[in-house]
């Protein structure tokens, strides 16, 4: 019997979107829905683990397992989830503020140990559902309404960060090129080890100056740059310094380096949660035994 394709609509969720009109937010959802729609990967075989703050609703809205963390919590969760059920497709996602500023500790953790994780961050400069603060990659000098006078603060530059931390794949996406962040998070998924898909995601709401129009004009595609190898670690990092990280595609990918999971002792392809513990008769006593 040949098990019938999944559509696009086994991916949806009935709930009704709560981000406002012509948020980037949208185009995320859209690509992440139609990236699992490409792969086939079965609903039930998918756990979702999203942040805090506008992006973090994007759970609400994938028919996956869903786990809506606390403020900046979401990588020690997927990676929990990996080492105990492998099988699992684990993402994760949230935004700027949730993972790169009360988040920033567990992201250079996740980067250094290399987990089998993806993780998509919808990067908007600002903290949206707080009406409109800087966020850790407002570029110095943005005005809001808490820094009335600029932002005296260097911004985060997070794609350089997670090629320095260990990430062994690391693109950037935006939201309005639907094509291309469909592929960047297949390519994500596919991938063994942790995965980062930043993307430029406008708040069109409390950002009126990273728009859309002004990240069209801005942003490089790197397959348009003759001969860049996304597998030369020290071409990546130029590249990003050289554009304040406006680029976009694939920027570096590591296809060499084991993942944290399999490196654990006594790794085995099934699931912790899908192997058999059962103790034989006997031998539970002979355990506790041990220990008196």
């Amino acid at each position: 019997m040949v098990a019938e394709a999944l559509t696009l609509q086994d991916y949806k969720t009935p709930e009704e979107s709560w981000w406002c009109p012509g948020c980037g937010d949208f185009g995320v959802l859209a690509a992440l829905q139609k990236a699992l729609l490409d792969l086939q990967i079965k609903p039930e075989e998918i756990a979702l683990v999203a942040g805090i703050g506008c992006s973090g609703k994007i759970g609400n809205y994938v028919n996956s397992y869903n786990i809506h963390v606390t403020h900046g919590r979401t990588m020690p969760a997927a990676l929990g989830l990996k080492l105990a059920n492998r099988e699992l497709t684990v993402i994760a996602a949230g935004g700027d503020g949730d993972g790169y500023a009360i988040g920033m500790g567990h992201f250079m953790h996740a980067l250094r140990r290399n987990a089998d994780i993806t993780y998509i961050v919808m990067d908007n400069q600002i903290y949206g559902l707080t009406k409109g603060q800087t966020s850790p990659t407002s570029a110095m000098g943005f005005e809001t309404k808490s820094t009335p006078s600029g932002n005296k603060e260097h911004n985060v530059r997070p794609l350089q960060l997670a090629i320095a931390g260990g990430a062994t794949y690391v693109a950037q996406g935006f939201s309005s090129n639907q094509r291309q962040l469909v592929d960047l998070i297949k390519g994500a998924i596919r991938h063994k080890g942790f995965s980062l898909v930043n993307t430029q995601s406008p708040c069109v709401t409390f950002n009126k100056i990273n728009t859309y129009a002004w990240w069209k004009q801005k942003l490089v595609d790197v397959t348009t740059l003759d001969g860049y190898d996304p597998h030369d670690r020290v071409t990546a990092m130029k590249l990003l310094a050289e554009n304040d990280e406006a680029v976009t595609g694939l920027v570096y990918e590591d296809t060499v380096s084991e993942s944290f999971d399999q490196m654990l002792p006594g790794f085995r392809e099934q699931g912790i949660v899908n192997q058999d513990w059962t103790v034989p008769d006997g031998e539970f006593q002979k355990i506790l035994a041990g220990y008196r």
